[in-house]
């Protein structure tokens, strides 16, 4: 009878040990293989942003690679901060995450005095997806076709030239800053309130040239409207083979442009982080993936987990010095 009841005792133990496991909060040791729920990709920008359609192109192919829903969820207003708020305040558990560029990741630590967070602080990287390559356009009957002799016209302008830009401290307006002073230039700034506006002033004459997003201008460079120049970042852009570098065309160590990661909050398990980079890099590589990315304007970036860090950084100290140059701020 004694053996029978401590037989009994012993699978009460095992029975209780079992619920206790199974109770266990999502955090702990023994938690299913992740994900184990749906996970929010947050974007905080509006429908149909570069960087929207990006997050949800991956949300697509993450949902299928690791067999659970990843849904975006629009957050925008006052330059991303308020989507890159959200996902700095969610807990660190793999569940909420953030698709975002140069501007929250990167622009506004310089050009907000009280930013309510810290990119390298609050926030753990985990992927570039795309670079965003930005080009200097002017319109079709500009008297210069390379950028020698765009710089040759500023100089002989006598400061009477401008240039357009999206709005004060965003990164179109930063990169001519960048060739401002590579370039020794005087060119006035006029800030428009966003994209369309600025490239409607530059085709009606109004003002004369301007460095957008290649998905912006491709449009109307097809169509004859407008001529491009160069790009700006340190590589030619996809989307466009045969235009060179601002580099390329004698400003040797010239790079700036635009940039979509995905990043997670600080402290999210590493093993979930290199999971999500992985299986993100291995996205990059599908081809019809790619050919997605590059009609979108933009360059497809397989970066190592530790690469993508090291550019987050950099980017930081980059855009930073950009702010510094164009001496604005938005305080």
């Amino acid at each position: 009878m004694m053996a029978r009841r401590g037989f009994v005792v012993r699978i009460a133990a095992l029975v209780a040990a079992t619920v206790v496991l199974c109770g266990l909060p999502s955090w702990a040791p023994a938690q299913t293989a992740y994900p184990s729920r749906p996970v929010r990709v947050v974007a905080p920008f509006p429908p149909g942003q570069g960087t929207e359609l990006i997050a949800r192109q991956m949300a697509v192919y993450l949902s299928a690679a690791l067999g659970q829903s990843f849904f975006v969820d629009n957050k925008p207003g006052a330059a991303g901060i308020i989507g890159t708020q959200f996902v700095k305040n969610a807990a660190p558990d793999g569940y909420t995450l953030l698709v975002a560029g140069g501007g929250p990741l990167a622009i506004n630590a310089a050009f907000y005095r009280k930013l309510p967070y810290d990119p390298l602080k609050d926030f753990q990287p985990i992927a570039m997806i795309a670079a965003v390559p930005n080009v200097l356009v002017v319109r079709a009957d500009f008297p210069a076709n390379n950028l020698k002799d765009v710089v040759a016209y500023i100089h002989k302008s006598d400061g009477k030239l401008n240039y357009a830009s999206s709005g004060n401290g965003v990164p179109n307006h930063l990169i001519m800053e960048l060739l401002k002073s590579a370039a020794d230039l005087h060119i006035t700034h006029v800030p428009y309130g966003g994209s369309g506006g600025a490239i409607t002033a530059l085709m009606a004459g109004d003002v004369a040239m301007m460095f957008d997003t290649a998905a912006a201008v491709m449009p109307h460079i097809k169509s004859g409207r407008l001529k491009v120049i160069a790009v700006a970042g340190g590589n030619r852009a996809l989307a466009l083979p045969d235009v060179p570098t601002v580099a390329e065309q004698g400003y040797p160590g010239f790079a700036a442009q635009g940039w979509s990661a995905l990043v997670a909050p600080a402290g999210t398990p590493p093993e979930v982080i290199r999971r999500l980079n992985a299986e993100t890099m291995a996205i990059l590589k599908k081809p019809e993936v790619r050919a997605q990315l590059i009609a979108l304007g933009t360059d497809p970036m397989e970066f190592s987990l530790d690469q993508t860090v090291a550019y987050m950084k950099s980017e930081v100290a980059n855009w930073a010095r950009a702010v510094k140059l164009a001496g604005v701020s938005a305080d």
